[in-house]
């Protein structure tokens, strides 16, 4: 009797592009820089997602752009959610990065 072939969620796939994010921050030792850019390739990877899916990306753009954006927003907020319930518990201070405009630093 052969085994079920196991689908892989898309929590499995998440977990694999983490691994390689946490892997390139610690070589960049810049973890904003390396979210920037996860969200730079997480858009150019919508953006041909899109383009599979429709049959007239023009005419689609704007509900392609409201439908990405309201998946994003909510899944960003589950995240913070969880981060403000669990708080990281160690966290070692970045070294001083050059600036770099790109990324967004979220200070009070």
């Amino acid at each position: 009797m052969s085994e079920a072939k196991k689908e892989t969620t898309i929590f499995e796939l998440a977990d694999q592009f983490i691994a390689l994010a946490n892997e390139l921050a610690a070589k960049e030792q810049d973890v904003g820089k390396v979210g920037t850019a996860m969200r730079f390739a997480a858009s150019r990877f919508n953006a041909f997602e899109a383009a599979l899916k429709s049959s007239d990306l023009a005419a689609e753009k704007d509900n392609a752009l409201e439908w990405f954006t309201d998946e994003y927003k909510a899944m960003l907020n589950d995240n913070l959610d969880d981060h403000i319930r669990n708080p990281v518990q160690s966290r070692e201070p970045e070294p001083e990065a050059a600036k770099d405009d790109a990324v967004q630093v979220f200070n009070s």
